[in-house]
Order: structure tokens, then sequence, then C-alpha cells
């Protein structure tokens, strides 16, 4: 069923249309943005009016309210900011019958042109006052409005909205969205975006986390690179991939999961420094953390090891947050809006872990060395019954070692942590450890106790490759889905001779997350998966 509100602005639509009137017009020239408009004229005097001055703005109407029939005050929005529009029957070149008929009838929701002269208000408010206004778009439907539930509230709720300016590294209020039920805010994010001010900026500022990457980047000399987004074989990560199918090649393909084998390849060709920022999608639980899409910034460089990486991911960091907070340190509602915020200290250089040393000095325990025997398996599987550590079947040696580094070493890294040299069972891809046999030179970056950054130092020797991916085929034998496969073609392409080479991933959403105080994943994902509604 239509709603009412709907199916009389529809009417009203339909008569405007009879009349020969053209309610959604082709086109409106504006001379500047509305944040043009504030830089240029926020300096006028209190009671100021620069009426020999011309402009035309437009935007959204998110407020109307009046003092008489011949004046009419908007809140104008547009690109984040706000402006007061101040429209006098005496300014307008309408007639005041016609003024007054025509201001009636506009909405809050509605796009609108505005052509007049900027001054400010006697209480000093910044505002435009329109000569002419023309809807250009009409709004159909009701929008929401802040609800109060007294006087009190309401004047607490406009204290804090006004006092509380976001900016990237300090706690957010949702208390101040006039939009708050998250079901609408995530399936409608157009709603989202154009009643609650906080969240453009939520995605202005995961915009300038990948321009900064991505110009950190190029001026190391990188280059950006597109690469398959299905393939034939799944590999690059230990994750399960959702299946499509080709139709004229008539084959099974995979969306990636990883775009590692790919920038590999390309290095092995010639381009020493290569990185890529995209989707990729695996088929994982979907939490405050996790979903099956997310975007992925991966970078290879040849002639550098694990070490140089951790230098560099600390310098693009730190830099990254001192810039676009002003500070090295940040806070964030890792546990919900309604716990205490945490500080997290993005200073340089940051902590470093050894996973099994620190495993072992935490638990008192002594791993045995050969860790792909079956004592060492039932050593661990053992280790994970003692400190009552949850590990579903198949209890491979890698999954076993994993909820133990999640349970003893996770949750101590608050502040950026590295953790490193992870045995070589757990990285099938990275290097082995050039002085500490068994081990890799793998690190991840681990910051509020979740997982930001992978990296290691590339396996280059094909041999030593389709071994480690025969080791996997067995974890996958043991009913392991996640284990990886044998990739023949990237293993040819390493018998032509992959340099020296250091890559490494990481999660834009989560750093997006941590960046604007978002305790939930789809805060900072525009679109995110939802199940359908009936």
């Amino acid at each position: 069923m239509i709603p009412w509100i709907l199916r009389n602005r529809i009417k009203s639509l339909a008569l405007l249309k009879e009349s020969g009137v053209n309610p959604y017009p082709h086109k409106f020239d504006i001379s500047m943005s509305i944040t043009e408009f504030i830089d240029k004229y926020s300096s006028l005097h209190v009671g100021e009016h620069v009426e020999n001055t011309e402009i035309s703005l437009a935007g959204r109407i998110l407020n109307k309210r009046s003092s008489s029939s011949k004046l009419y005050f908007y809140d104008l929005h547009g690109n984040g900011a706000k402006i007061q529009v101040m429209a006098d029957a005496r300014h307008s070149n309408m007639d005041e019958n016609e003024f007054c008929k025509y201001h009636s009838g506009v909405k809050r929701g509605d796009i609108v042109g505005i052509c007049g002269f900027p001054g400010k208000s006697q209480r000093g408010e910044l505002s435009i006052f329109p000569r002419s206004l023309v809807v250009l778009t009409p709004c159909l439907h009701m929008l929401p409005r802040h609800t109060v539930t007294s006087n009190s509230d309401e004047a607490q709720s406009k204290k804090k909205t006004r006092n509380h300016s976001w900016t990237p590294g300090i706690t957010r209020n949702p208390e101040t969205n006039i939009l708050r039920d998250q079901e609408t805010r995530y399936r409608q994010r157009y709603l989202d975006l154009m009643l609650n001010s906080e969240v453009q900026k939520i995605f202005r500022t995961r915009a300038k986390i990948i321009s900064y990457s991505r110009d950190f980047l190029d001026n190391l000399g990188f280059i950006e690179v597109e690469t398959p987004a299905m393939t034939m074989t799944a590999g690059g990560a230990a994750a399960r991939p959702f299946i499509t199918h080709h139709n004229e090649l008539n084959m099974k393909l995979y969306m990636r999961i990883s775009p590692e084998l790919y920038l590999k390849k390309l290095v092995v060709g010639g381009l020493d420094r290569v990185y890529e920022i995209g989707k990729v999608f695996r088929k994982e639980g979907m939490d405050l953390t996790h979903l099956p899409e997310f975007t992925m910034f991966e970078f290879y460089m040849a002639y550098a090891d694990y070490n140089d990486l951790m230098g560099i991911i600390e310098k693009l960091l730190s830099g990254m947050v001192k810039e676009m907070t002003g500070s090295h340190k940040i806070k964030y509602h890792g546990n919900g809006f309604d716990s205490e915020p945490v500080e997290i200290d993005f200073t340089p250089p940051f902590r470093r872990i050894d996973l099994i040393e620190e495993i072992e000095s935490r638990a008192n325990l002594s791993i045995p060395k050969d860790l792909s025997s079956e004592t060492a398996n039932k050593f661990l599987l053992e280790a994970c019954e003692k400190f009552d550590v949850k590990c579903l079947a198949p209890h491979t040696t890698t999954r076993l070692l994993d909820k133990l580094v999640g349970h003893f070493l996770e949750e101590t890294c608050i502040n950026p942590t590295f953790i490193i040299n992870h045995p070589e069972i757990m990285s099938p891809l990275a290097k082995w450890h050039r002085s500490k046999p068994g081990l890799t030179e793998r690190f991840e970056l681990f910051v509020n106790k979740k997982e930001l950054c992978n990296a290691y130092t590339e396996l280059n020797d094909p041999q030593v490759q389709r071994q480690r991916f025969a080791e996997q085929l067995k974890d996958r034998q043991l009913g392991d889905d996640e284990a990886m496969v044998l990739d023949e073609s990237f293993c040819s392409c390493l018998e032509y001779g992959l340099p020296p080479t250091a890559g490494l991933g990481m999660g834009i959403d989560r750093l997006a997350m941590l960046l604007t105080d978002s305790p939930n994943v789809k805060e900072v994902i525009l679109f995110p998966a939802m199940k359908p509604q009936d």
C-alpha cells in the first residue's frame, strides 16, 4: 500500500505537469559550491549584506521554519557543508502572494537551486538571501526527524550536536544522529548520508586513507596495477572461495581471495614495485570485523625483505595517523559505544614479539621443533585442552597454533604490534627464516587485538613452493577447506626467477574502522552485505 504522503505528493506533481510545469528541470547553473561560499563569505560582519553580488547555489533542504508567511528559513546542505537560506519576500522576484504560495509548498528533502546575495543575519549566521528559489528535484517521502522524548532531551540533544564536531581519531557520539535505526542506515545508505553529517565524514576519511596509501607508494616508485577478480584457482591466502561459472568458456571460476600470486608474477616480469587496491571475496562468517567482501591493499617490492616492510608500514601508518588526526594517538570504542574507549598509540617503532617464543613464555610450554610431526600436533592439541582454547575440527597443527596465538598473543596487542617469525607450516608462501630453522620471515601487524597486515619475505624457490603446496594438500584432505591448493601456473612462473622480494597485504576496512571510531565494519562500507528482507 502506498503511504498517504507519497500518494499526495505524486498527485501534486501530476497537477504541476498538467499545468505545463516540469517539476524536474534538466539543469541548474551554480556559480560556487556551498563549501566555497562559506570559505569566501564567512568573514562578513554581523548584519552585513552584499546585495550587489549575485550567487547561485544548489543543495538539499533538511530543515525548514518560518516566522511569518513573508519570511522562511531553510538549512541548505551540500557536499558535507551547510548554510542558512533566509528567504525574505522583500528580496524576492515574486510578489507576496506568489512568494507565500511557492514557499509553503517547499518541503524538507527537496533539492533546490537558489540565486541570491550573501550576507549575515542579525544573529551572525552566514546566509544566502534568495532573489529566486526553484525546486530542482522534489522529495516524495517524509524524512525522519531527530527523535526526543522531552524538552530537556531536545535541549541536551541540540547542545551535543552543537558541541560535538567529529574529526578522525577522536570518539564519535551516535546519539547525535538523526537517523539511528541500524537496519535502515545500512539498507538505505543514501538516507544515512543525507541525514547524519558524521557518516559523510566517515566515508571521506576512508577515501583519504586510500589516497594517502596510494600517494605513499607512488612516491616510493611503485605502480598501481589491476589483476583478475575471477581466477581458475583460488590462491594467495587460506580461505574458502566463492565459485561462479563462465558461460562462454564453460568452466568454473573462483572469485579471488587475494591478488598475491598475480602480483608476484608481475615482479617476475620486471615490474619491481607493484601494488593493487581492490575487492577480495572470502566465504567467512559475518561479524563486527568480518564481511565476505572487503577491500585489500597489497604491495610487492623486489630486493627487499620483511624487515624492510616493517619499517615501511610503520612509516605509512604513523604518518597517516599523524596527518589525518594531528597526533599519533587515537581514541577507539573497540568494545562498542557503551564501553569506555581505548587509546591506541601509533608512535613508531611498533612493538615486536616472536610468535613461538612468546607463546612458550606466556604458557610455560616447550613446543616441539618439528611442527610437521604427529608429536607436535598431539602436544598442541593437549595445550589447547589444558588452557580451554576452543578449536573446531579438523585439528591440524596450523589451526591449533592459530588458536593459541589468538589466546595468548593477540589479546595483548592494543597498540600496533608485530607478531613475527611464524612457523613454515602456517606460512606456505613465505620464505624460510635465514637463521631459525622451521620458521619463516613473516609478520602480522595487530592493532586493538585484530589483524591489520600480513607480510613476509616471499618464497621464490619453485621446488620448495611445490613442497609447501603438497603439505597444504594434506591439511585439505583432513578436512581443512581453507588450506591452499596447488597453483601450477604460479610454480612455473617462479621457475623463470622471482628476485628476492617482500610483500604485504593490509585491510582497508579495518584501518578505516580505527580512524573513524567504528566498532562495526558495516559502518565503513557504503553498501554492506545484508540478509534480504521479507
